[in-house]
């Protein structure tokens, strides 16, 4: 299947008898063939688990699941749209920036406290993004939604990469994330965002920055 990218802001999925889609609701922009649309609050592979953490993080609105034979177009709200491919490894992306993944990819649910600790979880409360960060592993295509382009910046040990926590889109890889501050506690109240706040990724893989600090 795969995702082929007809536009900047669209996206053209087969689908095939035997396989699935799983799309952000009202993603759907228009469809040739037999195909079906079903609310799924499983979210993938995922489980349980999965729909779980999406119902603490209030993301309880159900993915779609999309089955059939034919073609799909998706998009949603104009938004820029970014195709990653993964071949085993495991993507990190907020939940909210999900247009589209196959369904041979896992779905779960990842606490940012627990590779941030206390700055991660401070993360989430500031950027307005939430606690949990949806993760999807295994080999397949997975389509994000950004505000104007969206750049892959690569993560090397020698070389960590420094994000705005509202720019960030995700990340990929053998990636540790931790935000730092560039002021004081007391410079910080109020601010939502900016030099104020940093967070940072180090190891190997790549992170994923949009173009504006928007909230999709």
């Amino acid at each position: 299947m795969g995702f082929r990218e007809i536009n900047p802001k669209m996206v053209e999925a087969t689908v095939a008898p035997g396989q699935r889609l799983f799309s952000q609701r009202g993603a759907m922009l228009a469809y040739r063939g037999e195909v079906s649309f079903t609310p799924n609050l499983r979210g993938g592979q995922g489980g349980v688990m999965s729909m779980i953490g999406r119902r603490v993080a209030d993301e309880d609105t159900p993915l779609m699941t999309v089955e059939g034979s034919g073609t799909v177009l998706f998009g949603h709200g104009g938004h820029h749209v970014q195709v990653i491919h993964l071949s085993g490894d495991t993507l990190y992306v907020e939940a909210d920036r999900l247009l589209a993944f196959e369904g041979t990819l896992e779905q779960g649910t990842v606490f940012l406290g627990s590779q941030g600790g206390v700055m991660g979880m401070v993360r989430g409360q500031v950027s307005g993004q939430g606690l949990f960060t949806t993760t999807l592993k295994g080999h397949g295509a997975v389509a994000v939604m950004a505000h104007g382009g969206v750049i892959e910046v690569p993560i090397t040990p020698q070389r960590p990469v420094h994000v705005d926590p509202q720019a960030y889109v995700a990340h990929h890889g053998d990636v540790r994330n931790k935000l730092s501050t560039a002021l004081g506690w007391r410079d910080m109240v109020g601010r939502g965002s900016g030099e104020a706040f940093q967070l940072e990724l180090s190891g190997s893989g790549a992170v994923y920055v949009q173009a504006s600090e928007e909230k999709l």
